[in-house]
Parts: C-alpha cells; sequence; structure tokens
C-alpha cells in the first residue's frame, strides 16, 4: 500500500480533526432524547470543539501513515474519522481527572463540573451545588467515552481493520483508568519517584503517544515488529510529554496553560518533581513542604516559596534532564523504526512540539 499525498502540516491536520468532530457532534442532535435537557449536549459541544492540541488523534494518524495507510485529504476519511474519535476519550477522561483533582479550570475556562455547579447556584436549585456539578461532569464524562467508541465504530473502515484497532483501544481505556487509580493511591502511598513514574507511564505517556500510535498502525495492518518500535519511541516521549506537563502545573503561566498553578500544589499531587524535591530537600525544607504541599488553603506566597523550594532543591533541573534523555531515547528509537519516511519526520516533528511545548 503506497501512500498518497494528503494535507499533513500539523496546522492542518487539526483542522481536519476538527472538522470531523463537529461533524459527527452534529450527527448527535438529532437523536438527544426528547424531554431530556440539552444542558449536556450543549456544554460537551463546547468543551470537545473549544480548542486542545489533538495530539492523540494527531499520533494515531500517523501511526496508520507510518505502516503505510493511504489518506485522500478528504472530507471523513476513515483514519481522521477514527483518530478524532480519541480525542472524545480524551475529553472523557479530562473531565473525570478535574473531578478527581479537584481542578476548576480547563482550557482557559471553567471544568465541566465548575460549569454545572455555577449553573446550579445560579438558579438556586435545591441540594448541594458541588455534588450536582460532580455528578453531571460524571455523566457527561461517560457520554464522551461512549460517543468515542461510536465514532470510532463509524469511522468506515472494514471490521477486521476495525478488530485490530480497537484492541488497543480497549488496552488503552484499561490502562488510563488503572493510572487514574495508581494516581489515587500514590497520593496516600510513599511519594517516591518511581511511583510517579509509573503512575505517568499508564496515565498519561501511553494513552498521549503509544497506544495512539498502535492503533494507527494496527488499523493499518502495521506489523507486530512495528508496534514495538512505535512504542520504544512513544513511551519515552510519552513520559516528557507528562513530565513537561508537571513543570508547567506549577511554572506555568496560566495565561497560556488556561490552568491554575495552584491546583497541583493545593491538591498535593504527587509527580515526578515534588518526588524530587522531597527526595533532595534539607530538613527546613522537608518541614515547609509537609506544610504548603497539600495545603487546601495555599496562596500565591505559599506556591511562590513551593516554587523556590523546588528549584532550591534541583528537582526542576532534573526533571528538565530527564526530559531531555526521554527525548533523545524516543528520537533515537524514531531512526531506527520501519516506517515510511513522511511519517517518520512527522513523528520528529510532532515529539518536539509535545515535549517543548509551554500549554
Amino acid at each position: 500500500m503506497t501512500v498518497t499525498a494528503a494535507p499533513s502540516d500539523a496546522s492542518g491536520l487539526r483542522t481536519r480533526v476538527d472538522t470531523e468532530l463537529a461533524a459527527f457532534l452534529e450527527r448527535q442532535a438529532p437523536d438527544w432524547p426528547d424531554g431530556a435537557p440539552r444542558g449536556i449536549f450543549a456544554a460537551l459541544h463546547r468543551f470537545v470543539l473549544a480548542g486542545g492540541k489533538r495530539l492523540r488523534p494527531q499520533f494515531c494518524y500517523w501511526g496508520w501513515r507510518g505502516a503505510g495507510g493511504e489518506d485522500d485529504g478528504g472530507d471523513g476519511t476513515p483514519i481522521l474519522v477514527a483518530s478524532a474519535a480519541l480525542e472524545l476519550f480524551h475529553a472523557f477522561a479530562l473531565i473525570h481527572d478535574d473531578i478527581l483533582d479537584h481542578s476548576d479550570r480547563r482550557r482557559g475556562a471553567p471544568s465541566v463540573h465548575r460549569i454545572f455547579a455555577d449553573l446550579h447556584t445560579r438558579s438556586a436549585w435545591r441540594g448541594d451545588p458541588e455534588a450536582y456539578g460532580r455528578n453531571t461532569a460524571l455523566l457527561c464524562g461517560d457520554l464522551c467515552a461512549a460517543w468515542a467508541d461510536q465514532m470510532f465504530h463509524e469511522c468506515g473502515l472494514r471490521r477486521d481493520e476495525l478488530l485490530r484497532g480497537y484492541a488497543v483501544f480497549a488496552l488503552m481505556r484499561t490502562e488510563v483508568i488503572a493510572g487514574e487509580y495508581l494516581d489515587l493511591v500514590s497520593g496516600v502511598g510513599d511519594g517516591s519517584v518511581a511511583s510517579a513514574l509509573t503512575v505517568i507511564r499508564l496515565k498519561a505517556a501511553r494513552y498521549t503517544v503509544t497506544r495512539p500510535l498502535q492503533i494507527g498502525a494496527a488499523l493499518a495492518g502495521g506489523s507486530p515488529e512495528l508496534a514495538e518500535a512505535l512504542a520504544e519511541f512513544g513511551d519515552p516521549v510519552g513520559d516528557a510529554f507528562q513530565l513537561r506537563d508537571d513543570v508547567l502545573g506549577v511554572f506555568g503561566d496560566p495565561q497560556v496553560t488556561g490552568k491554575s498553578v495552584l491546583d497541583d500544589l493545593r491538591e498535593g499531587k504527587p509527580t515526578v518533581m515534588m518526588a524530587l524535591a522531597r527526595q533532595s530537600a534539607d530538613r527546613a525544607q522537608s518541614a515547609r513542604l509537609r506544610e504548603l504541599f497539600g495545603n487546601a488553603d495555599l496562596d500565591d506566597q505559599g506556591a511562590a516559596e513551593l516554587r523556590a523550594i523546588i528549584e532550591a532543591t534541583g528537582a526542576r533541573d532534573e526533571i528538565e534532564r530527564m526530559i531531555r534523555m526521554r527525548a533523545k531515547a524516543g528520537l533515537r528509537a524514531l531512526a531506527d523504526a520501519p516506517l515510511a519516511p513522511a511519517a517518520r519526520e512527522a513523528l520528529a516533528g510532532l515529539a518536539a512540539r509535545t515535549i517543548t511545548r509551554t500549554v
């Protein structure tokens, strides 16, 4: 199977993914049950289409192209539809993750549970606004997961092709949920670097890079050897992606990231960076870390002190070193992977943007 010429630049690919997502959501509108308030549908329509990096669809697409899959460049191209379905699954994961992390902002706007809690308050309804927001957001996330399944299966590929890709899709779903649970466990556990690295591998790395790549390759009939090579590239790049995300969660610009730099610190999120800081802190620093990290009332001044401790212990520098090492390992594996040349070049660029991003 030959690779045909098609729009493949990053911005063009994101636009095509957004077009498929918008078309899918439009098709759902007439089927919304009569008598059911449309608030959920409207909120999800905004949430899914309101920005996002579309990394998972892009990695899936280039897994397909790397395995020799074709793209005619038109709307409704099966691999674009299948890849876009991963963004609906990502929406499910984000909505649930914001509930678990008590995060009130996402992509520069209120998170889904916050939208519905505020609606409850403004409407002066009976009951607990926070519970209403959480429960409604859970339903929104569940609907996104169901839609992801539907969109994937309706992409237009043959049944045998779908079955190959769906096996990896199912594995990805299990890993994400297991990773979320490990994240909860690590929050009450030893807080070690090893446990934090295990969480990011399952919760983020494989779900962001490796599995989408393998889904695309499997849909195109890629070999087991290719799937293994993609993992050798995807796992370290995915790790680097999440390590960068953790840095941005504490040191990023909220105007750029769309998220508060207080959330992870107030929650006591058990990141690799915080594990490294605790590991290298002296007695006085350790005492302040215990007092400030995970304090729900942490203010900007306390957050600034925490950031200063993280830098003084060398934890931030060590994270940057880990990111560089994983990026190099991923690119070495990519150079040896049995991929179509256009895919190798595109994946190198996508990996660089994934790791050096500021949002």
